[in-house]
Formats: C-alpha cells, structure tokens, sequence
C-alpha cells in the first residue's frame, strides 16, 4: 500500500482507488486503530482525493474541472482541490462564500444552481461571480436585473437517463423552451455563453453519457442556426465511484468521455462538474454494530441496527440507489441481513428490497467499515435527527 508521501511520484491510474483491493490507505488505518471515537466517523483521505484528481485531470485534458462543492463541502477538501488549481461548482450563496474565505478567486467559483433567491444572486455578482445556470424565465429576468451582462448557460432537462441515481424532471428545460430562453436572455444584455446537463449522477460506463450528449448536440446545433455564438459545454457531473459493480480506470473512463464529446463538439470549451467521482472513494465510515435481531425466530433475513443511517449520513440509500459496500472483520459463513439506521424513524431502513451478505458472527459491538462514503454523506448529516449528533469527520493524508 502507499502513504502519502509515496502517492506525489506514482503515475495516478497505478493508484486508482479500488476498494475491493485497498479499502484504506496507511494513514486512514492509523487512525483506525489508534484513535478513540464514540459515535461513527468519516476517515477522510486526502492523499487518495489528490490521485483522484490528478487521474481525472489526465483523462479530461483541456476541460477545466469545477468541483461540486455539495458533494462534500470540508473546507480541507475544498483547499485540497483548490491547491491542484480546481475550480468550484457552488449551489448556494453559502458554498460560494466558503470558497471565497478560503482564499479561492471568483472567477474560479460558478453558480450552478438554476433556483437562486434574487438578494443572492445580486451578493454573488457583488462578490465577483460571473456566471450563472437558467433553466426559467422567472431565473434569466431575475439574473438580468441582478446581475447585468452576467454570463449565463442555459440547463437542458436530460429526460431519460441510465445512471443509478437519475436527476430527471427536477432540473433543466426543453429544448424549445431552452433556445428562448437564450434569446430573451440575448434580449436582456446577458452574455448566453452556452448550455449545460446533468446525465444523472453515478454513470458507471462511459456509454451512458450518449444520449444525453446526443440531445446537447440538437440543442447547440439549433441554437447556432438561431444565431447564438456559443463559446462553453458544461457537461455536469456523473464520473462513478465504486460501490461494487466494475468501473473503468478514472483516467480512461474521463477519456472517453471527453473523446465522445470531442466527437460531436470538436474543440469547444468544456467544464465538467465531478464531485463523486472525486470524494466518494477517499472516504470510509467506521459505524458500530447496536444490535442484531430477527423479527421471528423463523426468519431467514437478519436485522441488523448500525449507529448511523438514512437521517445521519446515509440519506443516498433511499430506494436503495447507493449500495456501500460493507467490511466487518469476520470470515466465515455469511447470511441476508436487512440494514437500518438508529432512528425512531420507522423509514430508516437502507437495505431491504435487497438485503446484504453479512457474516453470521456478527454480533452488537462489532466495528462495520462503510466504503466508498465520502460523497453525500458529512453534509445530509448535519442536523442531528433524533437527537444523534452530525457525522464527525476527520481528514488524513
């Protein structure tokens, strides 16, 4: 295994973060075994988040990144990416003033949210931020008034997706809609600098980029026979993490997708907006096991009762569209085992519809290690549901 120190010389794809090979890295496993810790914790490798970044980079080329800071918004990791020259995809004026208090210059830091309260988005254009996300007309009259000549990219609703975790109907708009949008805002003295998607988050092939790519190129194709002159693709996020079932190589799987959008778009400026295909694979949960029951005698399934779930971290299990792998320390024979949260809430359930393999040694008290969690996990926990406090992070090299 490498340490920290090791990964700065070591060609990024040699180190491809691979849990069923390497769940920690040797700093994440000293705090593992020495510090003390009452509650579940998030072991954050930060050596692990720069290999991430620099194969991603590699693979991407000329696309500047802009990390999404919602995926995991630790100031350590924000400086982390910031220092490898990272530029941010923020979602909120909150997100957009920790990057700046970070020391990060404006013109790094994108509003991507296309829903934006107008006071915030007259704060943003004060603070520096130049461009913004639409997908309404109530959004492009809103950032003209507020922030005049802004640069703005129309959000194209990408409805049908292939990802685990789709992000339809929510965000974005049609294509009609979209071309006049770009024209009332050319018509308002905004600079319609381009479009943007979201193909839907955890794309685990490079294949399942095509149709929304397919649909980005009817939109631009339309919209220079229009006479707009755009200039910048954002192809939002996407890039996969590993939670069990096979992914390429960071640095091949960015290739290809970049190679599908040059394809199609030749050499037009690209922003691509990863945040867990960056994080996720550098975090691991340690959660304890509180009890393991059957609700019958009789019963096959197991339930097993961890001290966090859907309401303290977890909240990405919902409809089971997350699968954290899971290593306990126990060998031998294994059995189905419905997971659940500590909760009162009677929802806080993460595995049911398929429940996992566990060992049938495992017993209250033992340590469990949820992989693969630093995405999505430290900020749905910060409300303390229930009376259990946020998910404790601590951040390694």
């Amino acid at each position: 295994m490498l340490d920290a120190a090791a990964l700065a010389g070591v060609s990024p794809r040699a180190i491809d973060p691979h849990p069923l090979r390497s769940a920690a890295t040797p700093a994440q496993e000293t705090f593992i075994r020495t510090a003390a810790y009452d509650g579940p914790v998030m072991v954050f490798g930060l050596g692990l988040l720069r290999a991430k970044y620099r194969a991603l980079a590699a693979g991407l080329g000329d696309a500047a990144i802009h990390y999404a800071v919602k995926a995991n918004p630790a100031p350590e990791v924000i400086a982390a990416l910031a220092g490898m020259g990272c530029r941010f995809d923020a979602a909120s004026r909150g997100e957009i003033a920790l990057c700046l208090s970070l020391g990060i210059a404006p013109e790094r830091i994108a509003f991507g949210n296309t829903i934006k309260r107008a006071a915030d988005i007259a704060w943003a254009h004060r603070a520096g931020i130049r461009q913004f996300a639409v997908d309404a007309e109530e959004e492009v009259r809103k950032i003209a008034a507020h922030a005049p000549g802004a640069r703005v990219l129309v959000r194209l609703l990408i409805e049908e997706s292939e990802a685990d975790w789709p992000l339809c109907r929510k965000f974005g708009t049609t294509r009609r809609e979209a071309l006049r949008l770009m024209d009332l805002g050319r018509f308002l003295g905004l600079e319609v600098a381009g479009i943007s998607f979201h193909a839907g988050s955890q794309l685990r092939e490079p294949a399942m980029w095509r149709g929304a790519l397919d649909a980005a190129l009817a939109l631009w194709t339309e919209a220079e026979a229009a006479g707009h002159r755009l200039s910048l693709l954002n192809i939002g996020g996407g890039f996969p993490a590993f939670y069990g079932q096979e992914t390429p190589a960071t640095e091949d799987y960015a290739r290809t997708v970049i190679g599908m959008v040059r394809a199609r778009f030749g050499d037009v400026a690209v922003m691509a907006e990863p945040g867990r295909g960056l994080v996720a694979e550098a975090g691991l949960i340690l959660a304890e096991v509180l009890l393991v029951a059957r609700k019958d005698p009789a019963d096959l399934a197991r339930w097993v009762y961890l001290d966090i779930g859907k309401y303290s971290g977890l909240a990405e299990t919902t409809d089971e569209a997350i699968r954290y792998q899971l290593e306990t320390g126990h060998e031998g024979e294994t059995g189905p085992c419905i997971l659940a949260g500590p909760s009162c809430d009677s929802t806080d359930v993460l595995y049911e519809k398929r429940p996992v393999q566990l060992p049938l040694a495992l017993a209250e008290g033992d340590r469990v290690r949820i992989l693969a969690c630093g995405a999505y996990t430290s900020s749905y926990s910060s409300v303390g549901f229930n009376g259990f406090p946020p998910l404790r992070s601590v951040f390694v090299g």
